[in-house]
């Protein structure tokens, strides 16, 4: 007797995180299921999944895509009673996620039209309450649609056509469905989804709250996140050896842990101090000369981070990879042990003439224990795409390293670092190098005035300036921002640069 090959029968239904090459069918599918209301754009999956991927989930079911979630994570606090998707969204693209957040916002679920009544729905619920669990979030918060309501405008108000469905009377596919998934009504928004004329622009706000959230002490609401970051103004001078470089280095550090700064900056290419004691008159073979000192330069900074307990952006230094390509690297050394590049990705015409430097080609975004921060390299800054690129991948601070042999160098650094933090609304860091190496060929004057700087708003700092150090002269700038005062001032300052860009206008595409 043969057996029967089940496997003919099986038909598998899974639930997943979305994946890029979803976005077609999920695009197609919104079609199905809204008709007449705007589907996504491929960018705005796109920045879903680069912003918060495991808050993006489908339904699949023998291959073929048949649901989806979507959802970022807020301080629901933040938020005006009366706020709408495009609020609550920063109109599709999530930029606004915040990972510190207490609540998972959901923003979209749809099952397609022929596979309802499967509990698409409910697993996809589920999964996000899976994922609350799993981040110890206080609460799941819905705009739900009413979308039965246009049936029945015209005898009820939105409230009293709430309560009848409550009461199961009337029957409603999206409202009946949350409130069986265990959410309350909070309150009815007017005008959510302009163009959701089922439910007359009306959606019910609704939450379901995480029993077993669990207060830590990194999650009680702030009203304050303070850092503090000590910029290094970097005296280049005769030295002797590394070991004279090395205690150089360490007296910064410590001066900037004694005030008990976060992060230490210090400027670009500073390691060409030890140029001063290497016997080598070619510039392009000192500098691979140079090269050679790169494992005891992050050895030394490794130390120091983890020592003094202090991150440190240890300026830049030239490094030759497998290669036998020399780039212009900025490391972080964060206070755990850990370590984190970023390679220089405009390389300037005297780079290039005297020193033969590559470029890289990626712009990076590191977690700290201070919330996340980029690292843009001198000429880097310079070119507004990068920062854009780096804050819509999260960075609040954005460092910049940068060494300049005169003052139109330095206010082109200068200028560039306080317009990046008003177009970003980010705060912006820049540490330089003074003094002189005349042993050394193209590295012979220095000229910085090192500052932190803000967006320009009431909230801030006078002129945008949070510290400055004097022109030329050996010194640290120690100066405290405050992460939360820039979230706040993300979603309701007097302009909101990064909410009111024009995505249906332009974009800048990341080819990464």
């Amino acid at each position: 007797m043969s057996e029967l090959d089940l496997s003919r029968f099986e038909k598998k239904m899974i639930i997943r995180n979305m994946q890029r090459n979803d976005i077609p069918e999920i695009i197609s599918l919104q079609g199905k299921c809204f008709p007449g209301m705007d589907p996504w754009k491929e960018e705005h999956l796109e920045s879903h999944l680069s912003i918060f991927p495991e808050g993006q989930f489908v339904a699949e079911y023998d291959g073929e895509i048949i649901g989806s979630c979507s959802s970022l994570i807020i301080n629901f606090d933040e938020y005006d009673d009366r706020h709408t998707w495009a609020d609550v969204t920063d109109n599709g693209y999530i930029t606004n996620h915040n990972p510190d957040g207490y609540n998972l916002y959901g923003i979209e679920v749809m099952v397609h039209p022929a596979y309802r009544r499967m509990k698409i729905g409910h697993r996809l619920y589920e999964e996000r309450k899976e994922l609350v669990r799993a981040l110890n979030l206080k609460s799941i918060i819905i705009g739900g649609r009413i979308p039965n309501y246009h049936k029945h405008a015209d005898q009820m108000s939105p409230r009293e056509y709430v309560n009848e469905v409550s009461l199961h009377i009337i029957y409603d596919p999206v409202l009946s469905f949350q409130l069986l998934n265990g959410f309350s009504l909070m309150r009815i928004n007017p005008n959510y989804l302009p163009d959701d004329m089922q439910s007359n622009k009306y959606a019910t706000l609704m939450e379901w709250n995480n029993v077993d959230y669990r207060p830590t002490s990194k999650r009680f609401y702030k009203t304050s996140y303070p850092v503090r970051i000590c910029v290094v103004q970097y005296m280049m001078r005769q030295i002797n050896s590394f070991e004279d470089f090395a205690n150089q280095v360490e007296y910064f550090t410590d001066v900037a842990s004694d005030a008990e700064s976060d992060f230490a900056v210090f400027p670009e290419i500073f390691t060409t101090q030890l140029l001063s004691f290497l016997d080598e008159k070619t510039p392009s073979l000192a500098i691979r000369k140079l090269t050679e000192f790169t494992e005891d330069y992050i050895q030394l900074f490794t130390d120091l981070a983890v020592r003094y307990n202090i991150n440190i952006i240890g300026g830049s230094h030239f490094v030759k990879e497998d290669d036998d390509k020399i780039y212009n690297i900025a490391y972080l050394f964060r206070r755990d042990g850990t370590i984190e590049k970023q390679y220089k990705i405009h390389i300037t015409p005297n780079e290039r003439k005297w020193w033969g430097i590559s470029e890289g080609d990626e712009v990076e975004v590191f977690n700290t224990d201070c919330g996340k921060i980029a690292i843009q390299i001198c000429y880097d800054i310079e070119f507004p795409e990068l920062a854009r690129i780096a804050t819509d991948k999260g960075a609040n601070i954005i460092f910049t390293p940068f060494c300049t042999d005169n003052r139109e160098g330095y206010l082109r650094v200068r200028y560039c670092a306080q317009a990046r933090a008003i177009e970003n609304q980010i705060y912006t860091v820049i540490s330089g190098t003074v003094g002189n190496l005349p042993q050394a060929d193209n590295m012979d004057i220095q000229y910085a005035q090192s500052g932190i700087f803000s967006p320009s708003d009431v909230e801030f700092a006078r002129d945008g300036i949070i510290g400055e150090a004097n022109a030329n002269i050996e010194m640290v700038q120690i100066g405290d921002v405050d992460l939360e005062v820039l979230r706040r001032q993300r979603q309701d300052g007097t302009v909101l640069h990064l909410k009111d860009r024009r995505h249906d206008v332009y974009r800048i595409e990341y080819k990464k």
